[in-house]
């Protein structure tokens, strides 16, 4: 690995490390408002909480997006047994979620432990146990805390609109597979870092303007919508990348979206980015997404005149316990230095 691959890698780790789902996201805009000041760039919030970098260069800009915003929890009712009914933040599958270990931020700073489980999850007590449906109505969140009813959960200072963020489970193994829930997109984040020490670090002079915006809500449909600065005419997402049935893409790739479920992508940025890496020798698949929405996309939809691309490391089995590789960190960070 080059030692942007590790600063990547450890970015990620320090992100993932964060619980951030959408609309909780000041603890991690925060880390990232220190690292890029670090870099010796002057970041900036937006007023909707996202962060905002130049990174220098003339002429018609680029914008480059990456969202630190995940999937989460929050409270949606105190039950009379103690337990929480829980609503989803973003695209949480309750099948996957089941067994995890999570976190209750309140509003006034405490921080309390749980679990997500079944009702009468007792597989020696609960017959159908294996027939019941895997859904937030079926399931509560157990406080690590002895509570029995509503009221002395209330007297924990828990109410309804407390977030509720669940475990990473961050490792990366020794053959360079990276395992963690929210690797969409903290891991895309972590690369748009790794790009912006690079040219720090090599002083490289860019031939076009270049801006990054990290954005808070893409999880729930408009991260991308707002905050674009007037003189940018192209927009490219950094995304995971789709690995699954009926597509190209692994996770020791970079992929390059041609389509997704709002059309296509510019056609031009698409053979650009195809040309960029098929020139440099890099690995990478053209993929169509069929169930998928970028901060591009909504960039679009917000009305700002632009073309539009999305690229990406390879994720496999996202919005639940995702995997990716050292491999397709690389090439996603060679397309983006052979693009622009």
């Amino acid at each position: 690995m080059n030692k942007y691959t590790e600063y990547i890698l450890e970015q990620a780790e320090n992100l993932l490390a964060i619980d951030s789902p959408s609309g909780f996201t000041q603890a991690v805009t925060d880390y990232l408002m220190k690292e890029y000041k670090d870099l010796g760039y002057s970041p900036a919030k937006t007023t909707k909480g996202g962060v905002l970098v130049d990174l220098g260069g003339k002429g018609n800009g680029l914008l480059l997006t990456a969202h630190v915003d995940t999937l989460g929890g929050m409270t949606a009712q105190i039950k009379q047994n103690g337990r929480l009914r829980m609503t989803p933040v973003g695209g949480m599958n309750p099948n996957n979620a089941e067994t995890e270990n999570c976190r209750i931020y309140t509003f006034d700073g405490r921080e309390y432990t749980g679990t997500l489980q079944l009702q009468n999850a007792s597989i020696h007590v609960n017959k159908d146990f294996n027939n019941k449906s895997r859904s937030f109505d079926e399931m509560e969140i157990l406080i690590d805390e002895p509570v029995s009813s509503k009221e002395d959960v209330e007297a924990l200072g828990i109410m309804t609109g407390n977030y509720i963020c669940f475990d990473p489970r961050t490792t990366i193994t020794p053959s360079g597979y990276i395992k963690s829930r929210f690797l969409d997109d903290k891991l895309s984040t972590a690369i748009l870092l790794g790009y912006a020490k690079y040219l720090k670090d090599e002083n490289v002079s860019l031939t076009r303007r270049v801006y990054q915006h990290i954005t808070v809500f893409e999880e729930v449909g408009h991260g991308g919508s707002a905050s674009t600065p007037y003189d940018v005419t192209e927009i490219l997402s950094v995304d995971m990348g789709c690995v699954g049935d009926g597509l190209e893409c692994t996770e020791h790739q970079v992929s390059i979206c041609v389509k997704d479920s709002n059309g296509p992508y510019n056609y031009d940025i698409v053979k650009g980015l195809i040309k960029a890496a098929k020139d440099n020798n890099i690995d990478f698949a053209a993929d169509v997404y069929p169930h998928y929405g970028s901060d591009a996309g909504a960039a679009l939809q917000a009305g700002y005149d632009l073309r539009h691309g999305l690229i990406g490391p390879g994720v496999y089995a996202s919005h639940g316990y995702e995997r990716s590789h050292t491999d397709g960190v690389e090439n996603t960070l060679l397309l983006l230095k052979a693009y622009i």
